[in-house]
């Protein structure tokens, strides 16, 4: 199949106006973050550690050394996180970026190899003022975008109304019927075996080799996703804090952390919490996660000490959030595919040109 290259003038013209209104969102978000004193940074891409998160997959890479030395193993980031939180330690107070990512093993409609994350911290805050910040920029973008409604698979939003607030445990309960943290009565480590019984009554069984995680998400992507920000944006907050490796515990409840996400047309947009800052509790939820990547790639991967010496250093109390900047422009659009707004695509190896 020979498919006609994104450049040629009357295929992109499909895509100009969404471009022109991605432009316009940058402009008006830079704006945003200046009215509030926050300063743009710059971080490095690659990184000398994979992310925590052991269902992401990123990039590998090699540093050649001069002088003959050994190159050694690096990664294209997942996130800007742990560069912009030694930033923290080193005594900045709010902080953002549009960040160039990368994930491997993710294409699809809207997901990308390499995408912009928006990516903001808070010095002294939590995540309730991540919250009301998503609220701002939503409504900043749409009126960029000269757009009402935010639109994605034929749902609608408006951010103009307040948004939804629901924890995880309610979402569980109202679509499912499932208490989803009495399947965790050990919260670090989670009951398989109590959550596929709770999950029976709706037709999904644990696979081989699954954990705890994955069928959380089978369950979440299925029954609960998709009702999620329609109508109005929804901020889902408290998960459980097995979930959250960078997170802090909530002080009202040890089960949860203090994680939001943002949803919109059933579309996941932002994902942000309330920053851990003890050094040993991070170390601990680092080697768990090193310990899951090892199981999984026959190797342990390794831990970014420097971040573990910038949290002993002494990072204050914060709280940060990522948006993908790609989607919000989709929901701006209305566009289908993340590729519709993007300027250039990754070029598909598998697609002739």
């Amino acid at each position: 199949m020979i498919v006609t290259p994104w450049w040629r003038p009357d295929r992109f013209a499909v895509r100009r106006g969404n471009l022109r209104v991605r432009s316009a969102i940058v402009a008006a978000l830079r704006d945003w973050f200046a009215g509030d004193l926050f300063v743009e940074v710059e971080t490095p891409a690659l990184g000398i550690a994979p992310p925590p998160e052991p269902q992401l997959v990123p990039f590998r890479t090699e540093l050649a050394a001069p002088g003959g030395a050994a190159a050694r193993p690096m990664f294209l980031q997942t996130s800007p996180e742990l560069a912009m939180k030694k930033l923290l330690a080193a005594g900045m107070e709010r902080i953002w970026q549009a960040a160039r990512v990368f994930r491997n093993g993710e294409r699809g409609a809207t997901h990308h190899p390499e995408f912009t994350m928006v990516e903001w911290y808070r010095a002294g805050a939590d995540y309730r003022e991540l919250m009301a910040d998503c609220e701002g920029i939503l409504r900043v973008a749409r009126t960029a975008a000269h757009a009402r409604m935010l639109h994605w698979n034929g749902q609608s939003s408006d951010p103009g109304l307040d948004f939804e607030r629901l924890s995880v445990a309610e979402a569980f309960r109202r679509h499912t019927g499932i208490d989803i943290l009495a399947t965790a009565p050990d919260p670090l480590a989670p009951s398989l075996e109590r959550l596929a019984a709770a999950a029976r009554p709706l037709g999904i069984a644990a696979h081989a080799g699954d954990r705890w995680d994955d069928l959380f998400f089978r369950i979440f992507f299925d029954h609960i996703e998709p009702k999620l920000g329609i109508g109005r944006p929804t901020l889902l907050y408290d998960y459980p804090v097995s979930m959250a490796a960078l997170a802090r515990p909530s002080a009202r409840d040890p089960r949860v952390a203090e994680r939001v996400e943002l949803y919109v047309c059933g579309l996941e947009l932002a994902n942000g919490f309330s920053e851990l800052t003890d050094a040993v509790e991070q170390r601990r939820r680092l080697e768990r996660d090193a310990a899951l990547r090892a199981a999984s790639e026959g190797a342990a991967p390794p831990i970014d000490e420097d971040f573990l010496a910038a949290l002993e250093h002494g990072m204050p109390a914060s709280a940060g959030m990522a948006l993908g900047f790609d989607r919000l422009v989709m929901l701006a659009t209305g566009a289908r595919r993340i590729e519709d707004v993007l300027w250039a695509p990754v070029a598909d190896p598998e697609a002739a040109t």
